[in-house]
């Protein structure tokens, strides 16, 4: 699986970011120059069926997992920082539990490792209505899809991935009719045969719910040496809300455990 990439900075500790559901590399590239600028070596990965990556094979943590590890030796990558958002979160928690010995500091930016039931059926219904084939401007798919999502920020962040194809007419950077199949498989329970004992930040949105104060204990039996960072005014994609607050809980977290 030859995942796509963009690698920001030539020297200092490597530093791998996995976006969400939805999402792709480019989300990251402002926060992935900004840490860079602190002495890493950014990885903004793009996972399978994401972006410009391939779009093959099942949706489910052990294949991205793997996809990861294939990547991290691939390009010859040791003791890397490992980020994830969301999906990528979970990606990164079952790395971190199939090769615990690889593991040095992880960051899980708003997820847990429970199973969680399936989100954004309206937001796939939307997708789907939008006559992809059809349409000849992005304001045409914003009308559709305003008919199910009502909050426009979320709009313009799915509409990111609409391209203009070379042959003419738009195209998706995700593998919409894999992510409509097997979005269930998104929020699968990360399950851990043993402890993970790498320091592990996980940073939340004030304003989600995808990690409630019930959830801690259940994060502690598998991540022991975890701390939870909470992001005023900040929902789940707590990095594009409040990118300041978020480098800097980064930040004071890896000058803390590297």
């Amino acid at each position: 699986m030859q995942l796509n990439y963009k690698q920001i900075g030539d020297s200092g500790r490597p530093l791998i970011i996995l976006h969400g559901v939805f999402g792709f590399l480019d989300n990251w590239l402002t926060i992935g120059k900004t840490i860079s600028e602190h002495g890493f070596k950014v990885f903004l990965v793009d996972q399978r069926h994401h972006g410009r990556s391939p779009q093959k094979g099942s949706l489910d943590f052990p294949t991205l997992a793997a996809d990861l590890k294939e990547f991290l030796d691939e390009h010859k990558i040791t003791d890397p920082i490992l980020i994830g958002h969301s999906m990528g979160g979970k990606t990164v928690m079952q790395y971190a539990v199939t090769y615990p010995e690889s593991i040095k500091e992880l960051v899980i930016v708003d997820i847990g490792p429970k199973a969680y039931p399936i989100h954004h059926k309206k937001i796939l219904e939307g997708l789907n209505a939008i006559p992809i084939d059809e349409i000849e401007t992005r304001h045409q798919a914003d009308e559709v899809l305003s008919e199910y999502e009502p909050l426009l920020a979320v709009r313009q962040f799915l509409l990111k991935n609409l391209y203009r194809k070379d042959e003419g007419g738009f195209g998706w950077r995700f593998n919409l009719p894999v992510l409509t199949s097997d979005m269930s498989k998104v929020g699968s329970e990360i399950v851990a045969k043993q402890k993970i004992e790498a320091p592990t930040l996980f940073i939340k949105g004030e304003n989600s719910k995808y990690i409630v104060d019930e959830d801690w204990e259940g994060i502690l039996q598998i991540f022991p040496n975890a701390r939870l960072e909470t992001i005023s005014d900040a929902g789940h994609w707590v990095q594009a809300e409040q990118p300041k607050a978020f480098v800097a809980a980064l930040l004071k977290f890896l000058d803390e455990t590297i």
